[in-house]
């Protein structure tokens, strides 16, 4: 016959191959997978997914997207929860959603510990609103600049801040809170400095090229004074481990220095602006105390200036112009803090020129 019989041999591998099948993969009841499907859950579960998908589309871009995230993240593991609890009774679901409820509720207490309300004392509030907050320093680093490493000292009319070739510029850098200070060089009024403008700025630059200097100007409370003082040194490292303040402190103090340059109430600051101009691009080989120094001596004549230009061997080469320019007399003084071009020459009548004809 031809027909072949199947040996109980051959039959025994498929056997046992398909028993260990079916002990991994279950087989439905039905013999069909999905045919009849559950019941849909309770509302509050979905409400508990409409709240993780509204956390997940929170755009990145939202300034408090983290904190809104949490926030869903946490409401919606409490409504697992009390769906697991009350329509499910599935112990497993409620202990693990109770475990990211926790994480969640962590997480966001931080994240609003630090947007917190940071108070900044009533004193420094002007400093801040005037100087840092427009370029955008947090109040909590301002105020670890503030809190650490600086106190507030005060000077009556009269008293000294600094002497002329006495006081080392090396010990600090204070900013003027209140009150009014003036500055000379041998009883030669430079200019005035009023709140919330650095004391010692051109000092300050000069440390970080030439160290042990002393003050070249004398700088006099000329009413009674509160002012914001750090320690020179402490500030410099602090700086160091804060890139960003760093760049702050830089533009302030470049600034600074800048408007005291221009408050010199002199009729030739036009010219020796112009001059100075390029020399600040040279700090790093001409101290800021010469220069300070030099535009002191030229408040009787230029002669100091000329000298101090010709004795640098950096722009021994510049052009220097007559002693005989002068800006124009209608120049009004700028006080500190002033920056409005328009404001620093008066409009001149019509009437006042006059036409000259040539021979």
């Amino acid at each position: 016959m031809n027909y072949t019989e199947s040996s109980p041999l051959a039959e025994s591998p498929a056997i046992g191959f398909t028993s260990k099948l079916e002990s991994i993969i279950p087989v439905p009841s039905n013999e069909t997978t999905c045919e009849n499907w559950r019941e849909i859950h309770h509302l509050v579960f979905h409400v508990a997914n409409v709240f993780f998908a509204i956390g997940l589309v929170i755009p990145t871009t939202l300034h408090l997207h983290m904190i809104l995230l949490r926030g869903m993240l946490a409401i919606g593991c409490s409504f697992y929860i009390m769906w697991a609890t009350l329509y499910r009774c599935a112990l497993d679901i409620v202990i693990w959603n109770s475990v990211f409820l926790g994480v969640n509720m962590l997480h966001l207490s931080y994240l609003l510990f630090k947007k917190r309300p940071v108070k900044i004392e009533k004193e420094l509030n002007g400093v801040y609103r005037r100087l840092f907050e427009p370029l955008l320093v947090p109040p909590d680093l301002f105020r670890r600049l503030t809190g650490q490493f600086c106190m507030i000292q005060t000077l009556t009319k009269g008293q000294t801040y600094a002497a002329e070739d006495k006081t080392s510029v090396d010990d600090r850098l204070s900013i003027l809170l209140k009150g009014r200070m003036k500055v000379s060089y041998r009883g030669h009024f430079l200019h005035n400095i009023y709140p919330c403008a650095f004391i010692d700025s051109p000092e300050f630059r000069s440390t970080q090229m030439h160290k042990g200097e002393k003050f070249q100007v004398t700088i006099v409370a000329d009413d009674n004074c509160r002012f914001l003082c750090w320690s020179r040194e402490r500030l410099t490292y602090f700086l160091e481990s804060e890139p960003f303040l760093y760049e702050i402190f830089r533009y302030l103090i470049g600034k600074d220095i800048t408007n005291k340059l221009y408050s010199l109430n002199d009729p030739t600051l036009n010219d020796k602006a112009k001059k100075l101009e390029h020399q600040l691009s040279l700090c790093t080989q001409i101290s800021m105390l010469e220069m300070r120094n030099s535009i002191a001596s030229s408040s009787d004549s230029e002669d100091g200036l000329h000298q101090f230009l010709r004795g640098t061997p950096s722009v021994s080469s510049l052009h220097v112009s007559s002693p005989h320019q002068r800006a124009s007399a209608k120049m009004k003084p700028i006080e500190e803090g002033v920056e409005d071009d328009d404001e620093v020459f008066e409009p001149v009548s019509p009437k006042t020129f006059k036409v000259h004809e040539l021979p």
